[in-house]
C-alpha cells in the first residue's frame, strides 16, 4: 500500500495545484518512483489511498496503464491518518502474505527485499524501517529489535537489554494479522496503533544503519535529493 492522501502542506506552493504524489524529483513524480521501487522487488498489486486532488493521481496512473500491475484506489473524503487509511483499505489484503506500507514521499536506497526477508524470518506482525537520527517522534527499540514505546510517553513494554532511540523511516512490512488489531477511531497513526499492541505482538525495528534516506515531504529535502542525483551520489533506479 502506498500512502498518498496527505495535503503536502510542507511542499507548498508545489502542491497548490497538484497532489504531493505527483510532485517531481528530477522530472519523475514521487508516486512513480515508489511504484517502480515496489515493482522491482516483485510487488504486482498495489492500493493507493488518495484525498487531495485525487482525480489527478487516478488519471496519471491510468494514463500509464497501471504500470503493468493491478492498482486500486482507496478514496478518503476526510483524511483518516496512516492507520485509518490502512484500516479502510483492509479489504484489499486477502490471505496471509505480508505487504509493504510505503509513504509516497519517502526516498531511500534501503533493500526492500531484505526488509521483507527480515520480517518473514522473525515472524513479525510488523517490521518498521528505522534509523538512528534526530527526530521529535523517536521510537524505543530494545536489544531484540522489539518496539517498546515512543519518546515522551511511558514505555509500553519492558525492554530486553538497552534501548536505542530511532526515527521511523516511512516504510514497513505488515502481516495481515495487524489489520484485525486496529480498533482506533480514525484519524489515527499506524505507529500509535503499533505502540499500543507491541506488548503482546512482535513489532520490530529494521535498522537501516547509514543507508541514504530522504523525507521528500519537505522542499529542502527535495532540493537536497536532486542535488545528490546531479552529483552522482544517488542512483536513479527509476530510469
Amino acid at each position: 500500500m502506498i500512502l498518498a492522501a496527505g495535503l503536502g502542506t510542507r511542499l507548498r506552493p508545489l502542491t497548490e495545484h497538484r497532489p504531493k504524489a505527483l510532485v517531481e524529483l528530477c522530472g519523475t513524480p514521487l508516486l512513480e518512483i515508489v511504484l517502480q521501487r515496489l515493482i522491482q522487488v516483485g510487488v504486482d498489486q498495489v492500493i493507493i489511498n488518495v484525498h487531495h486532488l485525487a482525480e489527478m493521481i487516478v488519471d496519471y496512473v491510468r494514463a500509464h496503464r497501471n504500470f503493468g500491475i493491478r492498482i486500486e484506489f482507496s478514496f478518503e473524503p476526510v483524511i483518516l491518518g496512516t492507520g485509518g487509511g490502512l484500516q479502510k483499505a483492509a479489504w484489499f489484503f486477502a490471505g496471509d502474505e505480508p505487504f509493504f506500507l510505503h509513504n509516497v514521499d519517502i526516498l531511500s536506497e534501503m533493500d526492500l527485499s531484505d526488509l521483507l526477508a527480515f520480517h518473514r524470518c522473525r515472524e513479525a506482525v510488523a517490521s518498521l524501517a528505522v534509523q538512528e537520527r534526530p527526530t521529535s517522534r523517536a521510537l524505543a527499540i530494545d536489544a531484540s529489535d522489539r518496539l517498546c514505546g515512543r519518546k515522551g510517553y511511558p514505555l509500553a513494554r519492558e525492554p530486553e537489554g538497552p534501548v536505542r532511540w530511532v526515527g521511523y523511516n516511512g516504510v514497513q512490512v505488515i502481516s495481515p494479522t495487524l489489520l484485525s488489531l486496529l480498533c482506533e477511531k480514525p484519524p489515527f497513526s499506524i505507529i500509535d496503533a503499533e505502540v499500543r499492541v507491541c506488548p503482546e505482538h512482535s513489532i520490530l525495528g529494521y535498522d537501516l544503519g547509514s543507508t541514504a534516506w530522504w523525507d521528500l515531504g519537505k522542499k529542502e529535502a527535495l532540493a537536497a535529493a536532486e542535488q545528490a542525483i546531479l552529483e552522482g551520489k544517488l542512483h536513479r533506479w527509476w530510469t
